[in-house]
């Protein structure tokens, strides 16, 4: 590009500074300058393209505009860069396109859809298309306030969910993302989930792998509609007071020919080395997250969901499989680090850096790492030697609760500290509960359908689970047909079994998962401190025996503390002693066994007086009756000041 070559009216043509950025891999905003832009230079319409191939011999751009000539616009080569542009006139909002690319090596030659499309065709269709992405966005209120309600202290009832089968319309076709909007926030606003969590919705050629495999990062997957259909329901759910969660994958990507791979006849995108390249478990290309230009695509990438969609989180998959050099591998099968060790130290510098660029820009958003193992200080700030995530999947935490809670209550009192062991680290991290989607796949069967014990106990086991995860410090999250107790495993072919709300028992779950958001919401002992000791204690953590426990959450302040006390059997406790920080009455706020959620209606008639007797080291305690399989939620009735 001759230095003299100006820019159009939205600037789209690349710059030094952009290329130096871009080379030293802090360019965040590369969808501003690569890919396909609609502009007009020398006051003729069209479209400036440009794409980096730095070991193509060279590049054409063909699409719906020349007939799908491979060899008829080409496009230049700016410098040492390895970017390749030019502005082609006539091209129009809506037209399909890919380049072709030859190599400089092995006569190689391939037709590559824009790595920066912001569109692309409906799969398995395969192009991409030009595309103007502005929209009007009616969600101010949200965006001013959303600082306050991503923060960590605030309140998050997650529903994550797949947006190709919540619900499907006639015949079993998708709903459009149009169609979602009017019936999404309605839903999540009357259950009073916080945020929503969608399964990657980047374009992703396979519909089996959920989003997993993505190809398009930068383009919602048209399956379900145009980009600002995508906007419009990322906006209805702000309006509705919902915050939007988006499921991220920086770690590795599909082996599709017109994908990242093999982009330019080299290893432009992954490493060469299959040891550091190829991720056998996902059959998928690795990331090099030690090339620069690859680090300034990503974190352009995580920018752009953040900033043109309004997301208000990333949710960052398979961070495992980024920091360690040997996951999934068996010895001789990796590259051990330039210290001898398994620590991936490039994609560790990139996570750093790429959650230090997000908080800079965005920092009223959260980003979430799922990471499976005891790597230290996950969810702490780089300038403490943390990675800098917000916060962190506690994957210990279900992997340990659904195991006990498939027990038979009989012998669950052989297995109570899969419960409590929790605490033991709780704190080391900002924790999320997750009961997530591969939890219910796979032959793994609903969560229902894990629980033991006859219909009626299922849905009491259900219940105590989902009672006890709100109880707990940290965030929450639920996979979607788990707030109605949905009786099979998840397919992502079919709709929800939406028709189970016919029946009572599913009904009940529902009423009960919405009155747990609300006291969520409602109090803060159950949410301002989730990542702080101060925000928890234990009274009686020891009666395995009996597998009840109790509890304690506190907010800044005393008036707010909630007791919970929980029974894992059966078989319904009268007189069943429990300590308590002061003396007073004590409201039932809720009781998962009432008639109301399906239980059987045992309960404390309200609440009940605490007396100055000491128990569990407590100044006052209260005499409970505990429901079977059921948690309550106490609260002092006239607690004074604080």
């Amino acid at each position: 590009m001759a230095s003299s070559e100006k820019a159009g009216p939205n600037g789209h043509v690349i710059g030094e500074h952009d290329l130096y950025l871009f080379n030293e891999g802090t360019h965040s905003r590369l969808w501003e300058k690569l890919g396909s832009h609609l502009t007009s230079e020398g006051g003729v319409e069209g479209v400036r393209f440009a794409v980096w191939a730095p070991d193509a011999e060279s590049v054409h751009v063909m699409g719906d505009f020349n007939g799908w000539d491979k060899g008829s616009i080409a496009l230049r080569s700016t410098g040492s860069s390895g970017i390749w542009q030019a502005f082609v006139p006539g091209v129009k909002q809506g037209d399909a396109y890919k380049y072709h690319v030859r190599s400089r090596y092995h006569g190689y030659r391939v037709d590559k859809c824009d790595p920066f499309a912001v569109h692309t065709e409906t799969p398995p269709k395969t192009a991409s298309k030009v595309w103007d992405i502005s929209y009007a966005w009616h969600d101010d209120q949200w965006m001013a306030e959303r600082r306050g309600r991503n923060s960590l202290n605030a309140p998050w009832a997650i529903y994550e969910m797949h947006l190709g089968s919540w619900m499907r319309g006639e015949n079993n076709r998708f709903l459009t993302y149009r169609e979602l909007a009017e019936r999404l926030p309605a839903y999540l606003k009357d259950l009073g989930f916080t945020h929503a969590e969608f399964l990657p919705v980047m374009e992703h050629p396979f519909y089996g792998s959920w989003g997993y495999q993505t190809t398009g990062y930068f383009a919602p997957t048209s399956r379900f509609g145009a980009p600002q259909d995508f906007m419009h329901l990322v906006d209805s759910l702000h309006q509705a007071g919902v915050g939007v969660i988006l499921d991220w994958v920086p770690s590795h990507f599909p082996t599709d020919e017109f994908g990242l791979a093999y982009f330019d006849g080299t290893h432009l995108y992954e490493h060469a080395d299959a040891r550091k390249g190829f991720q056998p478990d996902w059959k998928s290309y690795v990331f090099n997250h030690g090339r620069n230009e690859v680090k300034s695509f990503l974190m352009s990438s995580a920018l752009f969901w953040l900033e043109t969609y309004h997301a208000d989180g990333l949710r960052v998959d398979a961070v495992a499989s980024m920091l360690y050099l040997d996951y999934s591998r068996e010895d001789g099968e990796w590259i051990p680090n330039q210290y001898g060790g398994n620590e991936n130290l490039e994609a560790i510098d990139f996570i750093r850096q790429m959650n230090q660029a997000i908080y800079q820009v965005r920092p009223d958003v959260q980003t979430m790492a799922e990471e499976s193992t005891a790597w230290p200080m996950v969810s702490r700030p780089n300038y403490v030697g943390g990675l800098g995530f917000g916060m962190k999947w506690d994957m210990g935490w279900m992997h340990d609760t659904l195991d006990y809670m498939s027990h038979d209550p009989i012998h669950r009192s052989y297995h109570h500290n899969q419960l409590t062991f929790r605490m033991m680290y709780a704190f080391h991290e900002n924790f999320v509960l997750p009961l997530s989607h591969d939890e219910v796949v796979h032959g793994k069967r609903s969560l229902l359908d894990k629980m033991p014990g006859d219909g009626w106990q299922k849905f009491a086991n259900l219940r105590l689970l989902l009672g006890y995860m709100y109880a707990q410090p940290g965030k929450k999250l639920l996979f979607m047909g788990g707030e109605f107790g949905q009786g099979r495993e998840w397919n992502h072919d079919e709709s929800l079994e939406w028709h189970l709300l016919e029946h009572p028992w599913h009904q009940g779950m529902q009423n009960w998962m919405r009155d747990l958001n609300r006291l969520l919401c409602a109090e803060p002992a159950l949410h301002q401190l989730d990542f702080s000791p101060e925000g928890f204690q234990w009274v009686d953590c020891n009666d395995s025996a009996g597998s009840a426990l109790s509890l304690l959450r506190r907010s800044s302040s005393e008036a707010n503390t909630i007791l919970v006390a929980a029974n894992f059997t059966p078989v319904a406790r009268y007189g069943y002693q429990v300590g308590a920080p002061r003396a007073g009455r004590w409201v039932e706020i809720l009781n998962s066994d009432a008639p109301e959620y399906g239980g059987s209606g045992v309960g404390n008639l309200g609440g009940v007086e605490a007396g100055a007797r000491p128990v569990h080291g407590r100044p006052a305690s209260l005499s409970l009756t505990l429901p079977p399989l059921a948690i309550l939620f106490f609260k002092l009735e006239n607690p004074g000041q604080g």
